[in-house]
């Protein structure tokens, strides 16, 4: 006997350890002999990251395919594994060594600090992995792999390596996003745009040839800018071409004020002319917009910034070509070290006070940040490694065009397309010590020398040097077989590569390549990718390039897109909101299994999910139901782990069943090849509460109780039957309940065959149209009772006739038939039957015959009549309240997403509740 009350905590924590010990989840366990394989691989989580709801949602919707695929018996592999995570492992590094007033990583030297990294990995990081076995994960926990482990750093240097020999990586001098206060170049994901309430400068630039007047708009053109401070590395103004405002001016020069710099007017088509003055300053090496322009209009790129921000100016050739000395010392004088906003706010007093300075507007305006250093980030001209992705986009986009492997949902392909159609070259160096050093060595006069291994470096260079002449044969062989000889020679690249270039390799990385493993040759190409839509270009896009290059083959066949975790209300969860919610906390609430269907179901394709934790708590109960359900059918003798034929069932309740399950085993099944996981959970979710324990168990309690011999067997044997395959059915959605459910309700003295995580999928093929359609009219029929007693209001205790009008044959077959079943479900005290219906009566609509119940004597019905009627109009009057509000543009337009949202959710409440007081009144017509 099962106990009593389910402990989700005790339960889950003991499961957990059945499978650890049994080594549950390696790859290919509990497959059928030349099964076909299945794989997937987890997008790998930051080392230093904690399990957040969307980490829930994502691993829960891989962990149903998994379990499901397994249960079908196919040769399972979850990858798991961790990503190194350059900037914020080596942020917490970092601080630690802050907090611990130890010496900083600049102090302690490259090599001493990257050792301290690991030693944090081995005792702190990857903490996350233990939380996903919490959820449930069924990963293959003895493969877990680390972007940084010396099998994928194999993988990523020959990958380099090979790229650059094929002209593929490259240097180059561009427009990177810069962190200030990291130092370092980051991705466009690692940057956040925030509204800021900053101003709209309009600074007067005087036309060369001109006696500039403050008074004369002939003497100046007025540009625009939210950055002054940029001004001193501007290089030329452009005014759109169409705009005869400014035809006269394109062409001639206009000089700077401070510094004195002639520039150029140019005619481009990015200056809007509804935009601002219509001028626009051009600041190559400091907005990615201008970058652009510049190269269109061969204007050059001064960068007058520091790496940590701040001003410098001095020995800057490119910013002191062509100034007077005069202007020069003066603009050092003044802004040499300055940080980037002082320089600002100095500037603006000096325009001011010469008369540069025509207005400042306040202005709203979006300004990027570095998510992890918190500061405005400056697109900062720098030499970077890149690599030619436009190439490599060019067969990742063909697959996708030609099938070969498809989004889920569909639309998400178009943003694929655009990405990739208009893909510019990717920066993979980072600024950083902590990742996987660039394997590029550079000799004396500059010359690059890429290889896998050092020894190999020097090997070419001193090929290189001894066929240039630069070192003689004699000097090289010393070099080569002498460390101290050589030292100095060759310079390694202080850079490190962006996180992103080796979880683009994580497909086949994983399974060992460049080794041709076993794993390899088995589960390349993966089945399916589950990945949010935030990272379809930074990682899927990626791995498809990268798998196409190395593998020749597409790394998945299937991209499934899930949506966002938002709050109750509809709102992103942040932590400045204060909504965020820590699945942790909900596991600790609910368990697992509840958060995990609680997700499951609400996951619908292209729907964000609204998480409430209230609907957590009514899952759980879901999860109580089918304990107590289970813990009834073993007290009243259920049958488990038996052989069944459905076709020699003869109680028509147990036909219906059998029936009944086949149809949900053939929704699932269809829905989860369609990656449709909230409707797959809705259908075992109805089949379980609404068929199984409120309408089977219900109708089988008199057969229990009071039938025959073979009755009461066959019942037994049916009721264990269909509980095992709910186990099985439900186990990828609620996998600690139901295993705990199969292992205790193994016949007595025995084990199953196997763990239910190892048991065979339900297949299932048994229809009985008739027994169905019977049993069904029998739910329809008590379910239409319940309801109109409910809608009037008749008191819970009151027996009431029912009068079937005019019935035909089958109806008054299925009316004696039933009528033990009736009574008692339906608290009726007579059934009857009348031409027409009595006075005073709710009728009702059955398998296309009328009913009714007459009311006279329970309830007041023209007082029950004239409340429906008043609830009803309160109802309309609300929804022409919301009608309005929502009619309203500015609402609408201003108003939160969510909230706007909540008004169309309480819309359709009112809508609902009137249908349904309406739908009452017309049961009591006539």
């Amino acid at each position: 006997m099962i106990e009593k009350t389910y402990d989700a905590a005790a339960v889950e924590a003991r499961i957990a350890e059945l499978w650890e010990r049994a080594d549950a989840f390696r790859a290919g366990a509990g497959a059928r002999e030349g099964a076909d394989p299945f794989s997937i691989v987890i997008p790998p989580p930051n080392v230093t990251g904690s399990l957040h709801i969307g980490h829930a949602l994502n691993n829960t919707l891989q962990d149903i395919l998994v379990r499901h695929r397994r249960m079908l018996g196919q040769n399972v592999l979850w990858q798991p594994g961790l990503d190194h995570a350059g900037i914020a492992t080596q942020m917490v590094v970092e601080r630690q060594l802050m907090e611990r007033q130890e010496p900083n990583r600049r102090a302690m030297g490259r090599e001493a600090f990257v050792e301290r990294v690991w030693q944090w990995k081995d005792e702190s990081g990857g903490a996350i992995l233990k939380q996903l076995r919490r959820l449930g994960a069924s990963c293959d926990w003895s493969r877990e792999r680390f972007t940084m482990d010396e099998g994928l750093s194999k993988a990523v240097r020959k990958v380099f390596v090979q790229l650059y020999r094929e002209g593929l990586i490259y240097k180059d001098k561009r427009l990177v996003n810069w962190d200030p206060k990291l130092r370092t170049a980051i991705s466009d994901l690692e940057v956040e745009q925030r509204e800021i309430k900053g101003h709209l400068w309009h600074i007067r630039y005087p036309v060369e040839g001109e006696s500039y007047n403050p008074a004369d708009p002939a003497t100046f053109i007025t540009v625009a800018t939210t950055r002054p401070e940029t001004m001193l590395g501007d290089s030329g103004v452009a005014v759109n071409p169409e705009d005869d405002r400014y035809r006269d001016l394109v062409g001639k020069m206009v000089r700077l004020p401070l510094i004195g710099r002639l520039i150029p007017v140019v005619a481009d088509d990015y200056a809007d002319p509804e935009a601002g003055s219509g001028a626009v300053k051009i600041t190559p090496a400091h907005d990615f917009n201008d970058f652009e322009v510049g190269r269109r209009n061969d204007l050059a790129s001064i960068s007058v910034l520091a790496p940590d921000g701040t001003v410098d100016l001095r020995d800057n050739a490119e910013f002191l070509e062509g100034l007077y000395e005069a202007d020069r010392e003066r603009a050092i004088g003044m802004f040499q070290g300055l940080d980037r906003f002082a320089a600002c706010a100095l500037l603006v007093d000096w325009l001011d006070s010469e008369g540069y300075l025509a207005k400042v507007d306040d202005h709203v305006h979006m300004v990027p940040h570095g998510d992890r250093g918190g500061v405005p980030i400056e697109p900062y001209l720098t030499d970077q490694w890149y690599v030619n992705a436009a190439e490599l986009a060019r067969p990742a986009l063909a697959s996708v065009r030609e099938g070969r492997t498809s989004f889920v949902p569909k639309n998400w392909e178009k943003t694929y397309y655009d990405w990739m159609e208009n893909i510019q070259p990717w920066c993979i160096s980072r600024q950083l010590w902590w990742g996987h050093r660039i394997p590029a060595w550079y000799g004396p006069d500059g010359e690059i020398f890429v290889d896998e291994e050092e020894d190999a470096a020097i090997a070419a260079a001193l090929a290189h040097y001894v066929l240039n002449g630069t070192i003689t044969r004699e000097t090289a062989e010393t070099m080569a077989e002498d460390p101290l000889a050589r030292e100095g020679f060759l310079t390694r690249d202080e850079d490190v590569l962006d996180t992103w270039f080796s979880s683009a390799l994580w497909p086949f990385s994983t399974l060992g390549w460049p080794d041709e493993t076993p794993e390899l040759a088995t589960y390349y190409p993966t089945g399916v990718l589950v990945t949010g839509f935030d990272i379809i270009f930074f990682w899927v896009a990626r791995m498809m390039m990268m798998g196409l290059h190395f593998m020749e083959e597409e790394p998945f066949s299937t991209v499934y897109v899930h949506a966002l975790v938002r709050d109750k209300t509809g709102a992103k969860m942040s932590k400045s909101k204060g909504n965020v919610i820590d699945p942790l906390d909900l596991i600790d609430e609910f368990g697992a299994d509840a958060l995990r269907f609680t997700l499951a179901i609400m996951a619908a394709q292209g729907r964000d999910v609204k998480l409430d934790p209230q609907r957590i708590a009514g899952y759980r109960n879901f999860g109580t139901k089918l304990w107590n359900a289970t813990r009834f059918a073993g007290m009243n003798g259920a049958v488990h782990d038996v052989h069944l034929k459905p076709d020699a069932l003869s109680l028509p309740l147990n036909r219906w069943i059998a029936t009944e399950l086949t149809r949900t085993v053939r929704e699932m099944d269809g829905a989860l090849a369609a990656f449709r996981f909230n409707d797959a959970a809705s259908a075992i979710y109805r089949f379980v509460w609404n068929s199984f324990c409120d309408w089977y168990l219900e109708l089988a309690k008199p057969v229990f109780a009071e039938g025959d011999e073979a009755a009461q067997e066959e019942t037994r044997r049916v009721t264990g039957f269909v509980l095992d395959r709910i186990f099985a059915l439900l186990h990828p959605f609620m996998p600690f309940m139901t295993e705990e459910l199969w292992e205790t309700t193994a016949p007595a003295n025995e084990r199953r065959p196997s763990l239910l995580c190892h048991a065979n999928w339900p297949a299932v093929s048994f229809e009985d149209d008739e027994a169905a359609a019977d049993i069904n009219w029998l739910i329809e029929i008590v379910g239409a009772i319940r309801s109109v007693r409910a809608q009037m209001n008749v008191p819970a205790g009151a027996q009431a006739p029912l009068v079937a009008l005019a019935p035909d044959a089958e109806a008054c077959a299925r009316l004696e038939r039933h009528a033990p079943a009736l009574k008692r479900l339906a608290r009726l005290d007579a059934i009857s039957q009348a031409d027409v219906a009595p006075a005073q009566s709710a009728q009702i609509v059955v398998a296309g015959g009328r009913y009714a119940i007459p009311l006279a004597g329970m309830i007041d019905v023209d007082a029950e009549r004239a409340r429906l009627r008043k609830a009803e109009a309160k109802a309309r009057d609300e929804m022409a309240r919301i009608d309005k509000k929502l009619a309203n543009e500015r609402f609408v337009s201003n108003a939160p997403e969510e909230v706007v949202e909540q008004e169309r959710e309480k819309r359709a409440g009112y809508e609902a509740e009137a249908k349904a007081l309406a739908s009452a009144l017309a049961h009591l017509a006539g």
